[in-house]
């Protein structure tokens, strides 16, 4: 049987790391199995959608460089790919499951749900679950929503790709709703419909949908449908080992704020396949197709997946070192635009800026960050960096320095790291004492980007009034 796939996305707002790690997998297993990926699109609770969420999930999806072969924008037969278009669906089901006694009407209001729970819990009820006082009702001219009747002593058995046998007793689920009053199904009972009309052969997903599974299966189970094989995915955890949550501050979560700080989409569908999955490979920088190529379920992890802020940084900063000149400096141009870097400067500026840098970008706008630090207005030589120019031998240096970049018409980078060896053949100075001082007295700093191309992009003036300063304290 053809692998059929797919990722089910409600559109209550962006796409989250774990939602996408969830599409990831999905699409990687399908393409490597030569299968169907197809997105599905759950909207069915109305209160929670925003006008946005479906576009900006496909949109991200097709930024990270995950396409589908079935879905709202591409018919695959299996159709309609969004819920609320398939509400007739759903109710003929339910009546298949109503009429062979499987599902019950339930008059209860909310208001007298509550208080049956509330007095569940002052008599110390172990299981908080449905009385069943409806159950043998007959029919009545008002509103009612649709309950499953959960079969008494019955185990739910399946094979998860991830977690091995997995086991629920009955008795741990009480008669859930599967249609609301309002004619729209749950979640659990419309997914159960859908994955079995749109062929799905193997459901990946996040294991916080495990409890969700044997709901399932008693729908697939009463309805006659085949059964999907499952896999449910380790959490992603912070770097404490607590569960990622969306409130969770200290990591960006949504993709869209990935994309607007200029990461690389090849690298962070890198970074995304390597949560939770281990290529039977020790390289970490994989393109898609070599992650196609060693995809295997059987190597997802069974522990939580850490997201490794560093890591992720390391992954991108490869990918943008194998970035060319121009692809490089159109990622970087509208952050410098952004930030007002560089007005009036012509190309060749621009150019050396980001020589400057290139090797050190975590991220694309990190490069205002790093400009702002090596060249911000305010500055001063202190601490250790200060004690290293204060040794012998460096204030001859630095005054030389000094002397022969201010007779020097037109400086760049070449003729500076000419003038650079000049003063430490006439001082005597080589090696680290040639060129760390030289750093430390134009930087203010003992480490950076390449010296004399950050010396050219300081300028003259600006060079001539550091190195004075420097002076100025030996």
């Amino acid at each position: 049987m053809s692998v059929r796939v797919r990722y089910a996305p409600s559109p209550t707002g962006h796409l989250h790391i774990g939602n996408a790690r969830t599409a990831l997998f999905n699409y990687l297993f399908a393409r490597s199995q030569g299968g169907k990926f197809i997105v599905r699109i759950e909207d069915t609770d109305a209160a929670r959608n925003v006008d946005t969420g479906i576009d900006d999930q496909l949109s991200y999806l097709k930024w990270l460089g995950i396409d589908w072969d079935e879905s709202i924008d591409k018919d695959g037969g299996y159709g309609p790919y969004q819920q609320m278009h398939r509400l007739e669906t759903y109710q003929e089901f339910a009546q298949k499951l109503l009429d062979a006694g499987v599902a019950y009407k339930c008059y209860c209001s909310s208001e007298e749900l509550e208080a049956e729970r509330a007095w569940m819990k002052e008599q110390g009820y172990e299981k908080l679950h449905y009385s069943r006082k409806c159950l043998h009702e007959p029919d009545q001219d008002k509103p009612y929503a649709l309950r499953f009747k959960v079969p008494d002593d019955t185990t739910y058995t399946f094979h998860d790709i991830v977690k091995g046998k997995v086991q629920f007793q009955s008795e741990d689920v009480g008669d859930w709703v599967i249609m609301k009053r309002n004619n729209v199904p749950t979640y659990n009972f419309a997914a159960a419909v859908d994955d079995a009309l749109m062929k799905i052969t193997h459901v990946l997903r996040g294991e916080d949908h495990i409890t969700n599974t044997p709901k399932q299966l008693m729908v697939m189970d009463a309805l006659g449908f085949e059964r999907p094989t499952y896999g449910h995915m380790t959490l992603i955890v912070n770097e404490n080992q607590k569960k990622l949550s969306k409130r969770d501050e200290s990591i960006i979560q949504f993709i869209e704020q990935y994309h607007d700080l200029g990461f690389l989409p090849e690298a962070m569908f890198d970074f995304i396949a390597l949560l939770g999955f281990s290529p039977n490979t020790k390289e970490e920088i994989l393109s898609k197709q070599e992650l196609i190529d060693w995809f295997d379920p059987d190597r997802l992890s069974t522990s939580p997946a850490t997201f490794d802020q560093d890591k992720l940084h390391y992954i991108n900063n490869r990918y943008i070192k194998a970035l060319d000149d121009e692809s490089l400096k159109a990622l970087l141009l509208p952050f410098l635009n952004e930030a007002g870097i560089g007005k009036g400067e012509d190309d060749a500026w621009f150019d050396s800026l980001i020589a400057v840098f290139k090797d050190r970008l975590s991220y694309g706008k990190q490069i205002v960050e790093l400009y702002h630090d090596f060249f911000k207005e305010s500055f001063s030589v202190s601490g250790e960096a200060l004690e290293f120019v204060k040794q012998d031998g460096v204030k001859p240096l630095l005054s030389t320095l000094r002397d022969k970049l201010a007779s020097t018409e037109d400086l760049d980078a070449d003729t500076i790291k000419s003038l650079i060896k000049e003063s430490g053949k006439a001082t005597g100075m080589k090696g680290k004492m040639l060129f760390m001082p030289t750093r430390i007295a134009v930087s203010g700093s003992m480490h950076g980007p390449d010296l004399p191309q950050m010396m050219n992009l300081l300028g003259k003036a600006k060079l001539l009034a550091r190195l004075d300063e420097t002076l100025s304290k030996l």
